[in-house]
């Protein structure tokens, strides 16, 4: 089992940013990819970001590309998402996932969910 604590969220001006981190203490932290996903009130969640195990390769849905930035410290065990030029689209909650194995973009691959943190962008 592994447990992810989420924190960083908040309300930001638009054009603001912000940094996420997850938290997902144990030794096994770097056998896990590790994923961003986010849900707007009345949307499905979403793909947002991921990092692979050793953290070489990153993905990024569109709406990221060129604003967010996906890290990792495997010694820290730790996952960051760094969010600058934030819209008021990018309001949602945002979720920090783990999965044993290859860097994916589908949630439905993930196995471990943070409970999220809150991401508000006034305009």
């Amino acid at each position: 089992q592994v447990q992810l604590v989420e924190s960083g969220g908040g309300l930001v001006q638009a054009g603001g940013s912000l940094r996420l981190s997850c938290l997902a203490p144990g030794r096994t932290f770097s056998t896990y990819a590790m994923g961003w996903f986010r849900q707007a009130p009345g949307k499905e969640r979403e793909f947002v970001a991921a990092i692979s195990r050793s953290g070489v390769a990153t993905r990024y849905a569109d709406a990221a590309k060129g604003r967010f930035t996906i890290s990792r410290d495997n010694a820290k065990s730790t996952v960051s998402l760094q969010m600058n030029s934030l819209k008021p689209e990018d309001t949602a909650a945002y979720y920090c996932a783990a999965r044993a194995g290859v860097v994916v973009t589908s949630l439905n691959e993930y196995d471990y969910w943070g409970q999220g943190t809150q991401v508000t962008v006034s305009s």
